[in-house]
């Protein structure tokens, strides 16, 4: 069976994350730049082999003041680790539309074996012909896990931030001709 490419379409996708801010809240933050592929047999994902890799100075939460203290030493160290990325290693249809995506994830120098839940959105073709397909990507890591481990206690001596990270990921992707 011949391999297709599938390309992530950015212009129709978005990567998410949320994080618990003195356990009361959730601040939601988005990675703007980002890129990735996938590479199956024929049109079937079972088995696909994906990548993704993330901007990690493109973090925007909505507070400038907050985004430049993600990029520093406290948090990503943009600097010095410019890029998140994942690399499947196996992609299971579970039941229905869901599929399990399990890999591994790098974050500041750290790989992590992850495993994510996928959601299938199904098929279609744009007005112009292009076939593409749309998946629901969901998850949470422990950021420590990554040596993303700052944080401040507050006056009752609860911590200020979670550490468990939800990714969600809603991935459009063009099969390539």
């Amino acid at each position: 069976m011949s391999k297709t490419t599938w390309n992530v379409d950015v212009a129709h996708s978005e990567v998410q994350f949320k994080v618990k801010h003195l356990v009361i809240s959730t601040v939601t933050g988005f990675f703007r730049t980002f890129s990735g592929s996938a590479s199956t047999d024929g049109d079937s994902f079972e088995d696909a082999n994906v990548n993704f890799t993330i901007d990690v100075n493109s973090v925007d939460t909505g507070q400038p003041g907050r985004d430049e203290h993600l990029r520093n030493a406290d948090f990503f160290e943009a600097e010095k680790y410019p890029e998140f990325s994942f690399v499947s290693t196996s992609l299971k249809k579970d039941k229905g539309d869901l599929y399990k995506l399990i890999g591994d994830l790098t974050i500041k120098g750290i790989t992590k074996e992850v495993e994510l839940a996928a959601e299938y959105g199904g098929t279609e073709r744009d007005p112009w012909g292009n076939t593409k397909v749309g998946f629901e990507v969901s998850g949470t890591i422990d950021r420590k896990e990554f040596g993303v481990t700052f944080n401040s206690l507050t006056e009752t001596g609860g911590l200020a931030l979670g550490e468990n990270i939800k990714i969600l990921a809603n991935i459009q992707l063009a099969k390539q001709a």
